[in-house]
């Protein structure tokens, strides 16, 4: 099911929120979860907070998480959204495991938490399904480029076609979005201009150095065997990465990722075709699919 980084649409009123069930490795093997404690409340509790204007939801867990308690994430796998209500109004909050990446010892909590025992039983539903899966999972990311120039205007070669105003607006929020789930992937585009201007702000950010490649083109010279090659070489690197293509291939990619990471059907999440902008995340494991997520941008 499509997911514009807010569930479904939701009344004006609601509230939006955003956490993290954010972990790190213990030596028993069991993850350690981080906790809050509120001083305002007393209570424990999944950091967590509303977003700001315009704020896209995965940025709004890793931005609240970091406030709370100082610790920098990287976002696995979405948990299922709360629901509750808060003095009369509705509170829709969307949770992500997400690995401690790092963490600022001389951060100094901003108010709201004292402290890093649950206190409320819709964590406690949180918990259950981070647990129902593996938490250290690694992203592999196929996405499609940002919207570019319409063709029927495009005099040029195709693959020369650039991203309009709004798709180069769309590439720089991808690049926080994306940088959310990982900060160190290797990044292989399409050799269209459309495909690396929308990997570009990514690879700005966090200093990636993207790779062009000719097998993923939207071309009928194009030998799907040089793609197919190309995903289960970065299946079997194990590693985090991003590949920007086009809508004419995608659906390939996505049925040739699934079935390398030994998925016996297409997820959900790949069910229809992706919107300029929109990518899904297969979640990787031992070289396996622990969960797959779709998103899409909002749209404009």
């Amino acid at each position: 099911m499509p997911n514009k980084l807010a569930d479904k649409p939701e009344p004006s009123k609601t509230i939006r929120a955003a956490g993290a069930v954010t972990w790190r490795p213990a030596d028993a093997g069991t993850p350690e979860i981080l906790l809050v404690h509120r001083k305002k409340y007393d209570d424990w509790s999944l950091p967590k907070g509303k977003t700001e204007p315009g704020e896209l939801l995965p940025v709004t867990a890793a931005r609240e998480v970091l406030e709370e308690s100082g610790a920098s994430l990287a976002l696995g796998r979405r948990l299922a959204p709360v629901r509750y209500k808060v003095n009369g109004r509705a509170k829709v909050v969307t949770y992500w495991s997400a690995r401690l990446a790092g963490s600022d010892e001389s951060a100094v909590p901003n108010g709201e938490v004292d402290k890093k025992k649950v206190t409320y039983t819709h964590d406690i539903g949180v918990l259950d399904d981070f647990a129902a899966a593996p938490a250290d999972t690694t992203p592999l990311i196929l996405l499609r480029h940002a919207r570019a120039r319409p063709r029927t205007s495009w005099r040029g070669d195709d693959a020369e076609r650039t991203l309009d105003e709004q798709g180069t607006a769309d590439a720089r929020d991808l690049a926080g979005l994306l940088a959310c789930f990982t900060r160190r992937a290797e990044v292989i585009s399409s050799a269209t201009v459309r495909c690396l201007d929308t990997v570009r702000p990514y690879a700005q950010l966090t200093g990636a150095r993207p790779r062009a490649s000719v097998s993923l083109r939207p071309s009928s010279r194009t030998n799907p065997a040089d793609s197919h090659a190309l995903l289960a070489a970065a299946v079997a690197a194990g590693g985090p990465a991003i590949i920007c293509a086009h809508r004419e291939n995608l659906p390939d990619l996505m049925a040739t990722a699934a079935a390398a990471l030994g998925a016996s059907s297409l997820p959900p999440a790949c069910a229809d075709p992706l919107p300029t902008g929109a990518f899904v995340i297969f979640h990787m494991t031992d070289g396996k699919l622990a969960a797959a997520d779709r998103y899409e941008l909002p749209e404009s």
